[in-house]
């Protein structure tokens, strides 16, 4: 008889913890593709095209996260875990793991911090923390960068917020900067004219701000020209080779040497 009740208690104990168990293996799959859903949906609906895209990148991490943490808590509470208990045992868990992850911390405070200061958003071409690229995504913890060779590169929040940021996409015009180096018996007047002469042919070079032509050095090896002309933002690498490439074919067609550097040696015989 002893043994019939165990048996029959164990059953009992089975078959409702087998119905908890699959309602928990239910709740979990549906969850997980309810929440798989949702961070699609931040990203890609239309209907939320007037947020800011760093924002809806934000949102989508940091709701996924908390989606995470409910379907735990609703999981363990299907299994029948106390909710007293469970709550007790998450919040120990939680002060543990909060001095654990403290630079976790640090970068979910500095993914705020970029997400109310707004110093960059995405698609924005950075230089920060020693990297330079395009901003592909903010999340809660990490930002990614897109290399103008292909690479991604993972910084976290934290030190993106410590670091100096160079934003190179928030202005619409940006200046294009150059230095050029002719011999000493270069005249002035021609070197002027002829890298003039090339800024007013370009398309893309703008006349307001005008730019400017000046000597600005004599180096040890030859006369240093400093060159600045004005573009739109997205126009700057086609002015900058364009510039170089003609002011070179220009200098070698009016016999204007770029010279290197070179020392000239007397020698006393006494």
């Amino acid at each position: 008889m002893a043994w019939q009740s165990i048996i029959s208690q164990i059953s009992a104990f089975s078959a409702s913890f087998g119905i908890k168990l699959l309602g928990a293996i239910i709740i979990l799959v549906i969850g997980l593709k309810f929440t798989s859903w949702i961070s699609k949906w931040l990203r890609k609906s239309p209907r939320l095209d007037k947020l800011d895209s760093s924002l809806r990148s934000f949102l989508s991490s940091f709701i996924k996260i908390v989606m995470y943490i409910v379907l735990i808590i609703t999981i363990a509470m299907i299994l029948g875990v106390p909710a007293t208990s469970f709550i007790t045992i998450l919040a120990s868990c939680g002060v543990a793991i909060g001095l654990a992850l403290q630079g976790s911390l640090s970068n979910f405070a500095g993914g705020l911090m970029i997400l109310f200061f707004k110093p960059f958003k995405i698609g924005d071409f950075i230089e920060a923390a020693g990297e330079t690229g395009t901003v592909a995504e903010i999340s809660v913890v990490y930002t990614e960068l897109l290399t103008p060779d292909n690479k991604r590169i993972t910084i976290p929040n934290g030190t993106l917020t410590n670091s100096i940021i160079k934003n190179y996409s928030s202005e619409e015009l940006r200046r294009v900067d150059f230095a050029f180096s002719v011999a000493y018996d270069s005249n002035d007047q021609t070197v002027k004219s002829i890298i003039k002469d090339i800024i007013e042919a370009h398309p893309q070079v703008l006349k307001t701000p005008e730019a400017v032509v000046r000597m600005s050095e004599h180096a040890d090896s030859a006369l240093v020209y400093t060159v600045r002309v004005w573009c739109k933002n997205s126009d700057y690498w086609a002015v900058y080779f364009d510039i170089l490439e003609n002011v070179k074919a220009s200098f070698d067609k009016n016999n204007i040497s770029i010279p290197f550097p070179q020392v000239d040696v007397h020698i006393n015989n006494q």
